[in-house]
């Protein structure tokens, strides 16, 4: 990957202690960002990360904030503009994800089912609402990567909550990019397959055996083959990429 591709750009990235999440900044640090907010509810995991990325010369700050309560995503969003004045990039990574796989339809109780919509539905449309103001003043152009899932271009399931927060999360990205279009904030989404990091440990090896038979290319999906196309829609050759879902699966599903 080319160095330099998001030069003098403020990232922030959600769920970025661990996983992809991480990943994504780590990247983007890699690839010359101005700076990097690494945001997670897990604060141990979150500072190591942060820690990590400053070994490495990098200007990371950590905050802390729970995506399921409108008040903390609040008081986050006002702690990155007292910090910075301005975003140039947000990766809406943040979601439920681990361990409530398994349950049919009718054996999801209502309980996870709200949780699961709260924070990876309401969740990323609060962290949008709350840092518009601040994508509205980069002077590179805006731009949103929401982090969506190829389980709901095929249906995957045994996952019904988890599936139908991220069909939303499609359907809110295509509306989003029409509503911020107007101040030159792109808004675009990607649907990863299954990858292997951990939050994907628990999923049963029958699954991640149908992903990896199922794919063109015939391999098992790691964080690596996911950053480069987020890395592209955060930059200046995508500034005419807007409402656009990029499945990366290696080609188990097309959109």
């Amino acid at each position: 990957m080319s160095s330099n591709t998001l030069a003098g750009r403020i990232i922030v990235v959600t769920g970025a202690a661990r996983g992809l999440g991480r990943a994504f900044a780590e990247s983007c640090a890699r690839e010359g960002a101005e700076a990097v907010v690494v945001a997670d509810i897990e604060t141990e995991l979150g500072e190591a990360t942060a820690r990590d990325m400053r070994a490495d010369g990098f200007n990371v700050e950590f905050i802390r904030y729970d995506q399921g309560d409108p008040a903390s995503i609040e008081t986050f969003a006002a702690t990155v503009a007292a910090k910075f004045g301005r975003i140039d990039g947000l990766i809406n990574n943040a979601a439920i994800a681990t361990g409530i796989g398994g349950k049919l339809y009718d054996e999801i109780d209502i309980a996870t089912w709200d949780r699961v919509m709260a924070v990876n539905i309401r969740g990323p449309w609060l962290v949008t609402r709350a840092f518009a103001p601040l994508l509205k003043k980069s002077t590179r152009g805006g731009r949103i990567v929401n982090v969506a899932s190829d389980t709901a271009l095929w249906g995957a399931p045994r996952l019904l909550h988890y599936v139908a927060s991220k069909g939303a999360i499609i359907s809110m990205t295509r509306s989003l990019s029409r509503e911020l279009g107007a101040d030159a904030i792109t808004v675009n989404a990607i649907a990863p397959g299954l990858t292997l990091v951990e939050a994907t440990e628990y999923v049963p090896r029958e699954r991640h055996e149908l992903y990896v038979n199922g794919r063109s290319i015939q391999r098992a999906q790691t964080p690596d083959d996911v950053v480069g196309p987020v890395m592209h829609l955060l930059g200046d050759g995508a500034g005419f990429v807007t409402g656009q879902v990029i499945p990366i699966n290696g080609g188990f599903v097309f959109n």
